[in-house]
């Protein structure tokens, strides 16, 4: 079969990840399923980021034409490159051996040479980072251009926005990789050769979904390829290491109740695997007496927030933890309940009225349960940014419970998956709840509804009804932690 696309930076990515994810992109792309919500707004950060840099190298030359008109973009940039004066080329565009690139940024530093620079919307380098440049490296150099530096340009963490004008020189860190670069060319030409030589098969790779499906991308057929895999799949083996993966795999072993007894598990895997050949829960002794050990009042505490990679506010960093919510359900010993609540509704730091707000509803004694150390995080960073409510604010680090780890130490049941989600744990353990019903399901979401209401081209309507539905969904968040810890009660009849 001949090839009937080429390759680019970015199918040459997915071929390291997944051969079998390159074949579907260009073969059969409409098994792949849509991005989410959240997957859209990761990409509409790197096309902000990417402004942003070009601003950093500015006076350069954008190349205008869309990837469908990648032969004229091709042209366009000859004649970029032809003209010394300027200093920066934009989505430069070029084709080598079959191979698509667009670059980031090409910067002219004085003499013959060029810098190839890939930009990105992380605090750091990631290995495979390392081999989106080094594909990059393969095609410029092949077609003869003379490489000074290549390397990553990120976000820097340590940067502090003042509030008033972005520093662009402080906001970004360039990373010079070039060595690296250079050491895996020839890594690069034979992983281009063999995924060629793949594609021009008459029939696609059979690879099975294993934990290479998320990592370093979730891959967008996932879905498609996960139905090939039974219920009970030894991937919701809870930390399973790699090569005991590719052991079971060489068995023939694909679903939990097929691993033998004689297969070396951990604690936790071993309760699973006896979950579901048993079809039973498994319930720890100490669950009962360590969920009654919650001092009254109990507050169940859940936040929500952003982490902008572009600093919104004054002294904020990029990636900078900013809870714009939390909601408080408060269970007396005498079994009330009442529920408490914060929605920053203005476009302003929500930072100091969260803290405040929080510690008017938490005051000074009962447990503060939460549902992993989420909550722990934004306190501490609340703790380092307000100094006038540090002590209140690391005091309640010391309340806090992770109902979380208590249910991932103590109990199972085999309709979790695995997984010990919140979105999958109550559904099982209180099925009359649901997070069906709501508009916004998940954190991700709930960020960047929020976003939308501070937004001003947001009706004003729309952002009423966005504010009804983040107090709702928060609110299931603490409700379910009250209804999960009380049928955990009951089970163990405590």
């Amino acid at each position: 079969m001949a090839t009937p696309f080429f390759l680019s930076k970015s199918r040459f990515l997915a071929g390291l990840q997944c051969p079998l994810r390159l074949w579907y992109l260009l073969y059969e792309p409409a098994l792949a399923s849509e991005p989410s919500l959240f997957q859209k707004a990761l990409f509409d950060t790197g096309r902000r980021i990417g402004e942003l840099a070009r601003e950093r190298y500015a006076g350069g030359v954008l190349i205008g034409e869309d990837h469908v008109h990648h032969e004229d973009a091709i042209r366009s940039t000859e004649e970029v490159l032809k003209n010394s004066r300027v200093p920066a080329i934009y989505e430069a565009a070029f084709s080598f051996d079959e191979v698509r690139i667009r670059t980031d940024i090409l910067e002219r530093p004085t003499g013959g040479s060029w810098d190839l620079i890939e930009v990105k919307s992380g605090t750091s380098v990631r290995d495979e980072n390392v081999y989106d440049v080094a594909v990059q490296y393969y095609v410029l150099v092949g077609l003869g251009l003379e490489i000074g530096q290549a390397g990553i340009l990120c976000l820097n963490r340590g940067y502090l926005y003042d509030g008033e004008k972005l520093d662009l020189e402080a906001l970004f860190t360039f990373n010079d990789l070039t060595e690296q670069i250079v050491a895996r060319q020839s890594e690069v030409t034979g992983a281009i050769r063999e995924l060629k030589a793949m594609l021009r098969q008459e029939a696609h790779p059979a690879i099975e979904p294993s934990r290479h499906c998320h990592r370093p991308y979730a891959c967008e057929f996932f879905d498609h390829c996960r139905k090939r895999v039974p219920d009970h799949w030894v991937l919701q083996l809870s930390g399973i290491r790699q090569e005991r993966l590719d052991e079971l795999a060489i068995r023939g072993i694909l679903d939990i109740q097929d691993i033998p007894q004689s297969v070396d598990l951990s604690a936790l895997q071993a309760r699973i695997r006896g979950c579901v050949v048993n079809d039973a829960e498994y319930l720890g002794a100490d669950l009962g007496p360590t969920l009654k050990q919650y001092e009254y009042p109990i507050h169940f505490l859940d936040f929500e927030a952003v982490a902008p990679a572009i600093p919104r506010y004054a002294n904020t960093h990029p990636y900078q933890i900013m809870p714009f919510q939390w909601s408080d359900h408060i269970l007396s010993e005498g079994g009330t309940l009442t529920h408490k609540a914060f929605l920053c509704e203005e476009d302003k730091d929500p930072r100091i009225e969260a803290a405040r707000t929080l510690l008017e509803s938490l005051r000074e004694e009962g447990t503060i349960c939460t549902y992993t150390t989420f909550e722990n995080q934004v306190i501490s960073s609340l703790a380092d940014h307000l100094p006038e409510y540090r002590d209140q604010l690391q005091a309640l680090l010391g309340r806090c419970r992770d109902l979380y780890a208590e249910i991932r130490m103590n109990y199972y049941h085999p309709e979790f998956h695995g997984s010990f989600s919140i979105k999958n744990v109550l559904p099982v353990l209180v099925p009359s709840m649901s997070y069906a019903d709501l508009s916004i399901q998940e954190g991700g979401q709930a960020g960047l509804e929020y976003l939308r209401t501070i937004d001003p081209e947001t009706p004003l309507e729309e952002r009423e009804r966005i504010r009804r539905a983040l107090l709702e969904y928060s609110r299931q968040d603490t409700l379910a932690m009250v209804r999960i810890r009380e049928e955990l009660l009951k089970r163990s009849k405590g």
